[in-house]
């Protein structure tokens, strides 16, 4: 098990101050997007830091919603000269994602990004030097992005998205403060849960971590995706029955302080879940969904420039598919997931599990409000699957978790089940 260092509470972003000169830090670099730089915490931070003396050389507002490579590079051509001893993230996560590749790449100045992007799209080498200190503040109750060492961005040139994921990349101190998300739009709500919401689904899925193979000959090269484990169950199962319960009503009422501090809760648990047990189908076809976007379409509520598919918008709409194919792995498993979602499952037969999970995850989603039913809401047709497979293999990290997938060895079979996938997925 691996995790950050989580610290929880209302009002505990105003020791970000101390954390840092407990850390031996006296200068550090502040990442943050254009939209949460208007925010009361980002003053707040900044107070922080002044009161313990800790100077900031640079503020970086660059983060776009959903970063591309070049983003990430841009990111990083702004901090190579100010040549920060530490970092601070402050955002979703975006912005923590691309604070971990700031970071990253600083710390291997002459080594390309290429180099860590986990294969085949990349090299997925470790890194080999120590990283910079790093608080991250999350401003959304979302990826749980503060308590892992994973981070994606959008590859353009391979149509789909990608990421580097490796331990030394977690956060030193992850502060958990439900103050800092109560400035979301409903929609960014929404999206946001859906991530928690398939997160803890997806962790608690996944195959053992006894069958996950091959075993690494150093422990360097431990993927952080472990698979399903006794220790990350308690987190995915809490995070999902959280998250059934506070959702809607953090959707229905921006002012209800308990179902928001719930769901930041709900996203730091599935982020200690997924972060190592591992996600599989939902997030591995998500990305080419979220990169391809044939249509341009832009989910209702998001207030940015260009076409977007929200990342928990992406991974949601394939759910009820999802877990209909996998539930014949694990039944009892995907009983318990539905029984999470209020579904009386003492009379269910094993064999009706993904049917049940799968009606469960539908009339969820149907209750929160302007949810996509399906890829052809998104303007996907069935002649785009292709390229959605396509997107979708290169994803081994997580696909290799996937319950009832075939492997490599089947590589035909893996396709025709992922082609099947998506068009169960073009409606619900």
């Amino acid at each position: 098990m691996a995790s950050s260092s989580i610290r929880f509470g209302p009002g505990c972003t105003r020791e970000v101050g101390m954390d840092f000169r407990n850390l031996g830090v006296d200068k550090v670099a502040v990442v943050t997007d254009a939209n949460v730089g208007r925010l009361d915490v980002v003053r707040v931070v900044l107070e922080a830091l002044e009161r313990e003396g800790v100077r900031v050389v640079g503020v970086f507002e660059g983060v776009g919603v959903e970063p591309k490579e070049g983003d990430i590079q841009r990111a990083v051509e702004w901090a190579t000269p100010l040549a920060p001893p530490a970092f601070l993230a402050i955002g979703g996560g975006s912005v923590m994602d691309t604070t971990k590749l700031m970071n990253l790449l600083l710390c291997h100045p002459h080594t390309p990004l290429h180099t860590f992007i986990n294969p085949p799209l990349g090299l997925g080498q470790p890194p080999t030097k120590p990283l910079k200190p790093l608080i991250c503040i999350p401003t959304t109750a979302g990826t749980g992005s503060e308590t892992t060492g994973t981070a994606i961005f959008d590859l353009p040139a391979k149509k789909a998205k990608t990421g580097v994921a490796h331990r030394m990349l977690k956060p030193t101190l992850g502060l958990c403060d439900p103050m800092n998300t109560r400035t979301m739009p409903r929609a960014v709500i929404a999206s946001s849960g859906l991530d928690v919401l398939c997160h803890s689904l997806e962790s608690w899925t996944a195959i053992p971590f006894s069958e996950r193979v091959p075993r690494p000959q150093n422990p360097l090269l431990r993927p952080a995706y472990q698979g399903a484990n006794p220790i990350s169950d308690v987190f995915s199962l809490q995070a999902l029955r959280n998250t059934v319960k506070y959702l809607p009503r953090a959707v229905r009422d921006q002012e209800d302080t308990e179902a928001h501090s719930q769901m930041l809760l709900a996203a730091t648990m599935a982020g200690i879940g997924f972060g190592n047990a591992g996600v599989h189908l939902c997030h591995g076809m998500s990305y080419p969904i979220s990169s391809q976007n044939p249509s341009s379409y832009k989910h209702p509520g998001y207030a940015v420039p260009r076409p977007i598919i929200p990342h928990g918008v992406s991974v949601a709409v394939t759910a009820p598919a999802v877990f209909r194919f996998t539930a014949p792995s694990n039944p009892e498993r995907h009983l318990a997931a539905a029984e999470a979602f209020g579904i009386d499952v003492s009379n269910v037969k094993k064999e009706s599990a993904g049917e049940v999970l799968g009606e469960a995850i539908e009339t969820f989603l149907e209750g929160l409000g302007d949810q996509p039913r399906g890829l052809g809401a998104l303007g996907f047709t069935r002649g785009d699957v292709e390229a959605l497979v396509e997107g979708t293999v290169p994803q081994r990290r997580v696909l290799m978790l996937a319950p009832g997938l075939a492997g490599e060895a089947e590589a035909e079979r893996g396709r025709e089940q992922l082609e099947g996938l998506f068009l169960d997925a073009m409606e619900y």
